[in-house]
């Protein structure tokens, strides 16, 4: 793709490929193993990333599973409320994981952060609740998913981007290392200013 003149509106389908994730259920987890994630613990035990996994299954059952490969993107496509389907962590660990059923891993030739900054928008989601189906058990399909729209700038500008939302997501995420952080620069920055103002 060329990027002339600034960004470009292209459909998920052109830039990602989504693969349907199989067969682990939570009776397969172990305590040491080979790396693998539930759906379901996308929206309850992962953030926006992750290098690691919190569940492990045999070998025997990893065999049988669909694999994520390193900076893709893990999706549960299944929840009880429209706003966990869709959600989304990006793989950043070194070896493949294994992906359950009702979840989709993305591979995509763009920057994988800078995807889910995306996938967590409101420019995402505007489009995911009109093609949401149940009501008790709410689903999102990946053809559906094909044709939404994204404004895409060219990789670098993606990398721009990502280190700006990257920094936010940490300050209004992670209290313990976020706000103090941002309370730290705000007392330097009135320090500063204190001492500005105050000098006769």
């Amino acid at each position: 793709m060329q990027w002339v003149f600034g960004p470009i509106r292209v459909t998920l389908g052109t830039i990602c490929d989504f693969t349907r994730g199989n067969g682990l259920q939570k009776k397969d987890f172990v305590e040491a193993g080979y790396s693998v994630i539930h759906y379901g613990q996308i929206y309850t035990q992962y953030g926006f990333s992750t290098k690691e996994t919190v569940s492990f299954a045999e070998k025997s059952v990893f065999d049988k599973l669909k694999k994520a490969q390193p900076q893709d993107i893990i999706m549960a496509t299944t929840s009880e409320n429209v706003e966990d389907v869709g959600r989304a962590v990006v793989w950043e660990g070194e070896t493949e994981v294994g992906i359950s059923g009702d979840a989709y891993f993305i591979h995509t030739s763009q920057n994988a952060r800078y995807m889910n900054h995306y996938f967590k928008s409101i420019h995402f989601q505007n489009q995911k609740v009109k093609k949401v189906t149940g009501t008790k058990v709410i689903r999102i399909n990946a053809k559906d998913m094909e044709n939404f729209s994204i404004l895409l700038p060219y990789m670098e500008r993606q990398e721009q981007i990502v280190s700006i939302l990257d920094k936010f997501d940490t300050l209004t995420s992670d209290l313990t290392q976020g706000l103090p952080l941002e309370i730290a620069q705000r007392q330097q920055q009135y320090e500063y200013f204190r001492d500005q103002l105050l000098r006769f």
